[in-house]
């Protein structure tokens, strides 16, 4: 496979810093690439696309004619990130997601930051991941936010920004471990040459992490993990983690309260479950504290979980800090609560219920992404530059109509990475969702979810939007 013509037009490339010239971490993964004959990559492509299949690693597309399941496009070239590079983005991620720690403590308790002028009280009740039911709460271990999923992307310069924070039910760890696995598969000789950090330990972490927030005893805490169903987007992965994991993958048909406790049902009668990891939104957890038409949760779960009989990850009410708009104040947020600086910016942000910010908006969403406050999945957005006239103007009104419901930011010119598109290599934009673990102490995944905008000049990378994935090697130290 030749990559000398390989060209990054004037984007920032992760593997190349000029036509045809790889960056000194990429070196050795070029220069085996390209002692490769000519078809064997495109071979090893479709070798690897045809074991995700035999792997069965799909995602589910809501409202789609196509069929409900699609395998995850998945791209043959990984990308690379040096030793130094992801020591500060684990550090930033840690000093991230402390400060939202303790953002959320405090704002189901003593709202310290709301009295001391930080952000305003209005903002915490609008937003719609605030539930006022979990006011006074108190996790275990003071842990709120056990499982993150935080969104990277680097500028046309090659700065490393943060897009979005998920604290809910973040997705997509499934298909890194997946992706690596196939990965050791197809390029087994580079791999070993390379040698990036393991990710595969993933799912003893987190079931570690998980049992540290079950009660103290001589027996280890059971562990269950609760899906919507099958018909969820992210069935697959509830279902390879519960079975990576060894516990049980329920719904909210197979669980009951008896005596105030968490029982799920067995062949063998009922089980006591000391830990519940989560994977429907809050809305659902329990019909007698949220939505009463709920079908997939547990009456009286809320009240076990407020006495501390059962516990939960992650915590109820997080959706608070994935709120666009309180994204904003994450500069301030880290620095009321740790006194540092951010270490990873935001992107700039304008929010539309500031009056003269929403008024740059709507003067400029030619040159701004609009986002809504609260959805994800690609969902909710807007690229201005690539919007017709008529879209941008029913944002407008939608916008005027609510407008703490919506932010814009600058249109950031997305780093790009090689990928196979048909027999060559053609650069696409792409984004890294790495995934934090916080239960004793803070883990940081190495690597992550690298996806791909595979439509050419996209900058949409979600997998429901289109965008594939591909593998994430971090490099140890002294590696090149």
């Amino acid at each position: 496979m030749k990559l000398s013509a390989y060209d990054p037009e004037g984007f920032y490339d992760e593997l190349f810093q000029g036509k045809g010239l790889p960056r000194s971490a990429a070196s050795v993964l070029v220069k085996n690439l390209e002692a490769m004959p000519d078809g064997e990559l495109v071979r090893r492509q479709q070798a690897a696309e045809k074991a995700l299949f035999d792997l069965g690693i799909t995602f589910n597309v809501y409202n789609s004619n196509a069929g409900l399941e699609r395998i995850f496009p998945f791209d043959v070239v990984p990308r690379i990130i040096e030793a130094k590079e992801w020591d500060f983005i684990e550090r930033g991620l840690r000093q991230r997601i402390e400060a939202l720690n303790l953002f959320l403590n405090d704002v189901y308790h003593e709202q310290r930051i709301v009295k001391d002028g930080i952000i305003p009280g209005d903002l915490i009740r609008s937003a719609t991941g605030y539930r006022k039911e979990c006011r006074g709460l108190n996790p275990p271990w003071g842990v709120w936010c056990h499982i993150t999923g935080t969104d990277l992307v680097k500028d046309k310069d090659g700065k490393l920004f943060v897009l979005e924070d998920n604290l809910r039910c973040p997705s997509g760890v499934s298909y890194v471990i997946g992706n690596r696995q196939v990965m050791k598969r197809t390029f087994p000789q580079i791999f070993g040459a390379i040698n990036p950090r393991p990710v595969e330990d993933y799912p003893s972490r987190l079931l570690d992490m998980l049992q540290f927030l079950g009660p103290r005893g001589d027996n280890a805490p059971v562990v269950a993990l609760l899906t919507p169903g099958v018909y969820n987007s992210a069935y697959f992965e509830h279902s390879y983690l519960a079975q990576q994991m060894g516990v049980d993958l329920v719904t909210g048909a197979d669980l009951v309260m008896r005596d105030g406790y968490l029982y799920m049902r067995t062949t063998r009668g009922f089980k006591k479950v000391d830990v519940l990891y989560r994977r429907i939104d809050d809305d659902f957890l329990d019909p007698r504290a949220f939505r009463s038409d709920s079908m997939l949760g547990v009456p009286g779960l809320m009240e076990a979980y407020r006495a501390g009989r059962v516990a939960i990850a992650n915590a109820p009410g997080t959706g608070v800090a994935d709120d666009k708009v309180v994204y904003a104040y994450l500069p301030q947020i880290i620095k009321y609560y740790l006194g540092e600086e951010i270490l990873i910016p935001n992107v700039d942000t304008y929010m539309c219920w500031v009056p003269e910010d929403m008024k740059y908006v709507l003067e400029h969403m030619h040159e701004l992404v609009v986002k809504t406050a609260n959805d994800s999945g690609g969902y909710g957005v807007l690229i201005g530059p690539h919007a017709t006239e008529a879209v941008r103007k029913e944002w407008a009104e939608r916008i005027k109509d609510n407008p703490r419901n919506f932010i814009g930011q600058r249109t950031l010119s997305l780093s790009r990475s090689p990928v196979m598109i048909g027999d060559a290599c053609e650069g696409r934009h792409v984004d890294l969702r790495p995934f934090v673990l916080y239960g004793k102490d803070i883990y940081v995944m190495p690597g992550g979810l690298t996806r791909v905008a595979l439509k050419k000049g996209s900058l949409v990378v979600n997998s429901s939007q289109g965008g594939g994935s591909k593998d994430t090697w971090v490099l140890s130290e002294g590696s090149v």
